[in-house]
């Protein structure tokens, strides 16, 4: 007997606004709890998320907000720091956002009366993609429509700068070789740089095109996945630079690809928001159906929580979470 995949969220929290792009923090803070942030139309919330299956005592979901940032202009991505820390004192929360304003906003804030930002400015086209250097926190990666990848220090200069092919659309850094970055082209291309060398050094074909979104694979690095079309593609670095696995996925193109952070097999999809809702799936490289396959109106965002198997999609004055099995 086939079990159906199709499942309703596990749990909701409503949102004052839509919600464009969401975030669980996917460092140690320090915390029990994990850290999540989500932006709307013109504001960014930290709130904290404690779920049934990690702490005995709450039932289903546990949200607190924890401060919301007036950002005044419309958020499309946001990327944490690992230098957030909540068991220091005061707390540390840092984070970056990109914007319809085509800027990045570095902020700081100790979630009292203490928040302070700065503007990375350089970018001359929409920004698809960013993210820290997961190691130190010192650097930001930043993908965009402009056709470059630009590296920035958090006083906002620009430390490297490489011109692409095509608009990029996901930026990745190594979780333990912090001079590897990893850069995907709407083009099909994914090139691997070496910062120190300033050089592309590997690069991958989806033979596809366009390519939405790719993701590097941090349980085990020599995998990478992607969206492009309609399909989902996962290459084995290691073997070829096409890929090894792909099937088609969304009938309404595919718009985002995100390994889980605890099970090397285990990654996410969503499709384009479509007329009444988008798709979201959450697949098993063991399996040839996704195990899950969800419904959001007008879902985006897409992200993983970093101990459980548990992914949240933004939405309309929503955030929908789902919990798979490993």
């Amino acid at each position: 007997m086939k079990q159906d995949a199709t499942r309703n969220a596990a749990y909701t929290v409503d949102c004052e606004d839509y919600v464009h792009v969401v975030e669980f923090n996917p460092f140690d803070s320090g915390d029990s709890g994990n850290l999540i942030a989500y932006g709307g139309n013109n504001y960014v919330v930290i709130g904290m998320c404690t779920f049934q299956e990690e702490e005995a005592d709450v039932e289903g979901l546990q949200y607190k907000t924890l401060q919301t940032i007036h950002h005044g202009v419309r958020v499309d991505g946001i990327a944490w720091s690992p230098e957030t820390r909540l068991d220091s004192l005061p707390p540390v929360i840092r984070f970056c956002t990109s914007a319809a304003d085509m800027k990045i906003r570095l902020f700081t804030s100790d979630l009292k009366d203490k928040t302070e930002y700065k503007v990375l400015e350089g970018h001359t086209d929409f920004i698809n993609g960013l993210v820290f250097d997961p190691k130190e926190g010192q650097g930001i990666a930043s993908v965009s429509d402009d056709h470059t990848c630009r590296i920035w220090n958090l006083e906002g200069m620009q430390t490297s700068h490489f011109v692409l092919n095509s608009p990029g659309m996901s930026v990745c850094w190594h979780p333990e070789e912090t001079f590897k970055l990893m850069v995907a082209e709407k083009n099909g291309t994914i090139r691997f740089y070496d910062l120190t060398a300033q050089q592309a050094i590997l690069s991958l074909e989806s033979e596809q095109m366009p390519l939405m979104s790719a993701h590097w694979c941090l349980k085990n690095t020599f995998k990478v996945g992607a969206v492009a079309g309609n399909d989902w593609l996962i290459w084995d670095i290691t073997r070829s630079s096409y890929p090894q696995v792909k099937r088609p996925v969304h009938m309404d193109r595919a718009c985002i690809f995100r390994w889980s952070t605890i099970n090397e097999y285990l990654f996410a999809t969503t499709g384009y928001p479509g007329k009444m809702a988008s798709q979201f799936q959450i697949h098993h490289l063991g399996h040839p159906q996704p195990i899950l396959i969800g419904s959001v109106a007008v879902g985006s965002g897409l992200s993983w929580h970093r101990t459980l198997p548990l992914c949240v999609v933004g939405g309309d004055h929503k955030l929908s979470f789902w919990v798979t099995e490993m």
